[in-house]
């Protein structure tokens, strides 16, 4: 099969497409032929070799977010047969023994992801844990299937499990125009929260109106804090639901009203924080959250929300496999909204 693969880090000239071996199921795995795959930034990051996951090795083949149709299934396989249009969990916590994906289940070590530490969906098939693939409705094409997978369940369980984000309260949700900010303000809005909304462009405040947000500020622009208190009259917010980092953690933490949670899951602007006034912390009763990684159990109950509420998949743009470098590049350029796709 061809695939996007690399054997050094560096930059998008080490990208090779290239012939490999086709990947052969275990007893209890799957194979399923590529239909489109979505970036994420990890991708890129760890191309660039400035930070991998634990258990990463090369060469690699990245692509977290994968959606096809199975066409080869192990010989213990129950309940999964060829033809099936699936969605992949790529994450590989809860995988049987058996699966040659086996093994990798450490939610604080050696956490294996699909794309991530093994190889993933810039390819033309797969190789998945059969009990890691969910069916696809005929009514949703597989492209806005494949936004789903790392977008919907970070930003799930930092909202929910994490956050315990309640009917009525209302979330600050930074970076409007990334997957997992997508994500997140369709389901904060699904689950009967207010979301205030900020982003780098007027143009993505108004795209996140769309999406559900009451309201918008362009995060370079405006005073965040200050927005934040006027709309709230001068309460703060329940809830910041942060992946940014550095640049936005000061004005989260003075957005936040008496006992407000700031949820962590992503450090996209840089890896260190100053909080501003210790004093307003513990005299407010402030909660700073990390939000760790989902469990095998969250993802078909996050698939069917998805599927029931017709959210809007938010797809930026489509490449071709082989300009993947293309589409890494559109990416660290942070100008797009939504997903960016893959299709082999």
């Amino acid at each position: 099969m061809k695939a996007m693969r690399y054997h050094e880090p560096g930059g998008p000239d080490v990208l090779r497409y290239e012939e490999v071996p086709d990947p052969e199921p275990g007893p209890v795995d799957v194979v399923v032929d590529v239909v489109a795959t979505a970036l994420n930034r990890l991708d890129v990051v760890q191309r660039n070799g400035w930070f991998t996951m634990p258990g990463f090795t090369l060469p690699h083949i990245a692509g977290m977010d994968v959606a096809g149709v199975v066409s080869e299934v192990g010989d213990e396989v129950d309940g999964v047969a060829v033809g099936d249009r699936v969605v992949v969990d790529p994450s590989l916590a809860g995988v049987d023994d058996r699966s040659k994906l086996g093994g990798r289940g450490d939610l604080y070590g050696e956490l294996g992801i699909i794309g991530a530490t093994v190889d993933g969906g810039y390819a033309e098939r797969c190789l998945v844990p059969a009990s890691h693939v969910y069916p696809v409705p005929h009514a949703m094409s597989l492209e806005a299937a494949a936004t789903f997978p790392t977008c919907y369940l970070t930003a799930a369980h930092a909202l929910f499990d994490v956050g315990e984000l309640a009917e009525g309260e209302t979330v600050m949700i930074h970076a409007a125009g990334s997957g997992v900010s997508v994500a997140g303000i369709q389901l904060a809005v699904n689950a009967g929260a207010t979301v205030l909304a900020t982003a780098g462009t007027d143009q993505k405040c108004e795209q996140a109106i769309e999406l559900g947000a009451s309201h918008a500020l362009n995060n370079r622009t405006g005073d965040v804090a200050g927005w934040a208190r006027e709309l709230t009259e001068g309460a703060g917010v329940n809830m910041v639901f942060d992946h940014v980092g550095t640049a936005l953690f000061g004005p989260s933490l003075f957005a936040l009203g008496i006992g407000g949670r700031l949820v962590n899951c992503g450090n996209s602007s840089g890896d260190e924080a100053v909080i501003p006034s210790l004093g307003y912390v513990f005299h407010s009763g402030i909660k700073i959250l990390g939000s760790d990684p989902y469990r095998p159990e969250d993802f078909a109950p996050a698939w069917d929300t998805f599927c029931a509420n017709s959210f809007n998949a938010a797809i930026d743009s489509v490449f071709d496999l082989p300009n993947a470098a293309e589409a890494q590049e559109k990416m660290l350029t942070s100008n797009f909204f939504g997903k960016i796709l893959l299709k082999p």
